[in-house]
Protein backbone atom coordinates (compact mmCIF):
# COMPACT_ATOMS: atom_id res chain seq x y z
CA UNK A 1 0.00 0.00 0.00
CA UNK A 2 1.26 3.56 -0.89
CA UNK A 3 1.42 6.26 1.32
CA UNK A 4 -1.34 8.03 1.62
CA UNK A 5 -2.23 11.91 1.70
CA UNK A 6 -3.99 13.65 4.39
CA UNK A 7 -6.76 14.43 1.65
CA UNK A 8 -6.87 10.12 0.83
CA UNK A 9 -7.33 9.72 4.51
CA UNK A 10 -10.27 11.89 5.09
CA UNK A 11 -12.06 10.35 1.70
CA UNK A 12 -11.51 7.01 3.77
CA UNK A 13 -13.21 7.88 6.61
CA UNK A 14 -15.63 9.87 5.00
CA UNK A 15 -16.52 6.74 3.02
CA UNK A 16 -16.81 4.78 6.59
CA UNK A 17 -18.32 6.90 8.84
CA UNK A 18 -21.12 8.17 6.03
CA UNK A 19 -21.44 6.74 2.49
CA UNK A 20 -21.21 2.76 3.86
CA UNK A 21 -24.65 2.66 2.88
CA UNK A 22 -26.77 3.12 -0.55
CA UNK A 23 -27.89 6.88 -0.74
CA UNK A 24 -31.22 7.50 -2.86
CA UNK A 25 -30.42 10.97 -4.10
CA UNK A 26 -27.70 13.63 -5.23
CA UNK A 27 -28.94 15.92 -2.74
CA UNK A 28 -29.06 13.31 0.28
CA UNK A 29 -25.94 12.89 -0.86
CA UNK A 30 -24.90 16.43 -0.64
CA UNK A 31 -26.92 16.97 2.85
CA UNK A 32 -24.93 14.11 4.26
CA UNK A 33 -21.86 14.71 3.28
CA UNK A 34 -22.07 18.47 4.43
CA UNK A 35 -23.43 17.70 7.84
CA UNK A 36 -20.67 14.91 8.11
CA UNK A 37 -17.62 17.67 7.18
CA UNK A 38 -19.49 20.27 9.57
CA UNK A 39 -19.43 17.46 12.52
CA UNK A 40 -15.72 16.55 11.38
CA UNK A 41 -14.70 20.09 11.28
CA UNK A 42 -16.55 20.68 14.46
CA UNK A 43 -14.49 17.59 16.31
CA UNK A 44 -11.29 19.49 15.49
CA UNK A 45 -10.47 15.76 14.01
CA UNK A 46 -6.89 15.58 13.14
CA UNK A 47 -4.84 12.47 11.42
CA UNK A 48 -2.08 10.91 14.09
CA UNK A 49 0.66 9.45 12.32
CA UNK A 50 2.31 6.65 13.51
CA UNK A 51 5.74 7.95 12.66
CA UNK A 52 7.92 10.88 11.32
CA UNK A 53 8.73 11.37 8.02
CA UNK A 54 12.61 10.14 9.09
CA UNK A 55 11.63 7.00 10.50
CA UNK A 56 8.88 6.22 7.78
CA UNK A 57 12.27 6.74 5.37
CA UNK A 58 14.25 4.46 6.97
CA UNK A 59 11.78 2.17 7.37
CA UNK A 60 10.92 2.14 3.76
CA UNK A 61 14.20 3.60 2.29
CA UNK A 62 14.50 -0.81 0.63
CA UNK A 63 11.26 0.34 -1.46
CA UNK A 64 12.39 3.98 -2.47
CA UNK A 65 15.64 2.62 -3.52
CA UNK A 66 13.44 0.00 -6.17
CA UNK A 67 11.62 2.58 -6.86
CA UNK A 68 14.40 4.68 -7.81
CA UNK A 69 15.82 2.08 -9.57
CA UNK A 70 12.69 1.77 -11.91
CA UNK A 71 12.43 4.91 -12.96
CA UNK A 72 16.32 5.43 -13.65
CA UNK A 73 17.39 2.16 -14.85
CA UNK A 74 21.35 1.88 -15.55
CA UNK A 75 22.17 2.15 -18.96
CA UNK A 76 24.28 -0.87 -20.17
CA UNK A 77 27.52 -0.37 -21.87
CA UNK A 78 28.01 -2.55 -24.62
CA UNK A 79 31.66 -4.10 -25.32
CA UNK A 80 32.07 -5.15 -28.46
Amino acid sequence: MSPSTPSEIEIRVLRRQCLERRIATKEQLTSDIAAWQQQRNASDARIKWMFTTEKAHAKMSRAYAEQSSLQNPTPKSHNH
